[in-house]
């Protein structure tokens, strides 16, 4: 181990070979597109819940399809992850 007026340095991890064509390209769920650009949602935060006791914006980012614009639900970290998984399990009954 390497020493450093300020510290031990840390060790470099191990570089892993990945072949690329033995992973699955993510397509768009609704155009079948493999290209995506980054994208953000924008979540306003009121000052009650804010850390700061701000209001604040916060920028989240997101992949959409190049193409169409689409988010695939794998993709949006906005999405509640039960609630998707109650409404495709249950109709839902407007009154």
């Amino acid at each position: 181990m390497s020493m450093h007026p300020k510290g031990p340095l840390p060790k470099k991890q191990a570089q892993v070979k990945l072949n690329l064509s033995d992973t699955e390209t993510i397509v768009c769920e609704k155009c079948g597109n493999g290209l995506f650009i980054q994208s953000f949602f924008l979540k306003k935060i009121s000052a009650l819940v804010s850390p700061t006791g701000q209001e604040s914006i916060i920028p989240v980012q997101v992949y959409s399809c190049g193409n169409c614009g689409h988010i695939n639900k794998s993709l949006n970290p906005t999405l509640e992850k039960d609630s998707q998984t109650e409404k495709s399990k249950f109709p839902s009954l407007d009154v």
